[in-house]
């Protein structure tokens, strides 16, 4: 079982790792013309897996 403060603590990071997303766009888009994808996408994904895991229980 999974206590509170590990839901909410994954709650907070997945909140945060969208926050960084928004914030890291123009960098994002500006290394895509360039010819470089940055992985952000994967990163908010995975913690959205974990949370929708954790919440599911």
């Amino acid at each position: 079982m999974k206590t509170r403060a590990y839901h909410a603590t994954l709650f907070a990071l997945y909140q945060l790792s969208i926050v960084v997303g928004i914030f890291v766009m123009p960098l994002a888009m500006a290394t895509r013309q360039a010819g470089y994808t940055l992985p952000i996408h994967r990163v908010i994904e995975t913690v959205g897996e974990a949370y929708d895991d954790v919440s599911q229980e």
